[in-house]
């Protein structure tokens, strides 16, 4: 039986999909569905500020993708492909329709690969700082890849946890002391290196499974949503002279039915640190 550590703001769920076990929050229960991805090292409790505000007119649903959270950890590729078709099956046996899908980060980068692979899953598509839209060469790839090891993630210090997640804010609001909380708890969690390797594999996953050449076939009506002060995207040290602007321009550019958003003052985890001005985005966009 494996160790549940993480606390949410709300009540998870459980489903089976592909053999594996995927828990999920579902609050609200509006005619549109809200399915919120999460990014790398996150999990669904990351949406708990947006759920809140959105379950009043929408049904609102955020999973633990496989690796993460609650879910099972299982040996996988954790490419974006491989989460599109574990999302693909989770809509289906969830018997979701008018799916509003909504990606952060590296679950950007796979709700690009389900909105094109399964058109007709996503009504409408939300990406929020989302991985996947700048690119990197072989040389930087496999660089990334080497540094980011199980080793790494596993000896990750308490620390250096808190200055991770300083990493993903312009200003690191109070109530982030609960998620870094509970990234330092799940070191003690039985599956933490299974979820250790989901992390790098993830990474991998990400760079060997671009979506850059998806863009363009993106049907789905796209909101794009970036912090401006986003110190993850683009990559500092693999694009120095890409700015956040810039890869705002590749979505504006790339995809065909498009409105990108900049959120002043805010860094790579916007929805949590203006989560009311990017709420009020989300609803304008769902709502139109």
């Amino acid at each position: 039986m494996k160790e549940i550590i993480s606390q949410y703001d709300f009540k998870s769920h459980t489903v089976m999909i592909d053999s594996t076990e995927i828990s999920y929050i579902k609050e609200g229960n509006g005619e549109k569905t809200v399915l919120f991805v999460h990014g790398l090292s996150s999990n669904s409790d990351a949406w708990s500020k947006n759920i809140a505000s959105l379950k009043e007119k929408y049904t609102c649903i955020a999973l633990d993708l496989p690796g993460y959270g609650k879910s099972a950890k299982p040996e996988a590729t954790y490419t974006p492909s491989y989460f599109a078709e574990i999302l693909h099956q989770f809509i289906d046996e969830l018997e979701l329709k008018n799916v509003i899908l909504i990606g952060h980060s590296m679950g950007g980068q796979a709700s690009v690969k389900l909105a094109t692979t399964y058109k007709t899953d996503v009504q409408k598509l939300i990406l929020v700082a989302p991985a996947g839209l700048e690119q990197f060469s072989e040389a930087g790839a496999n660089m990334l890849k080497s540094f980011f090891t199980v080793d790494m993630v596993k000896n990750t210090t308490d620390a250096q946890i808190e200055k991770n997640y300083a990493l993903n804010f312009y200003a690191l609001p109070e109530d982030t002391s609960k998620m870094i909380e509970d990234r330092k708890r799940i070191k003690l969690a039985s599956d933490f290196n299974a979820h250790c390797t989901a992390i790098v594999n993830s990474i991998s996953g990400m760079l060997n499974d671009p979506v850059f050449n998806d863009l363009e076939h993106i049907k789905q009506k796209t909101l794009v949503v970036f912090g401006n002060k986003d110190m993850l995207i683009p990559n500092r040290y693999l694009n120095p002279t890409l700015t956040i602007a810039d890869v705002g321009k590749i979505a504006s550019e790339k995809i065909e039915n498009v409105n990108v958003s900049f959120v002043e003052d805010a860094g790579h985890f916007v929805q949590f640190e203006k989560a009311a001005e990017v709420n009020k985005l989300f609803d304008q966009f769902i709502a139109n």
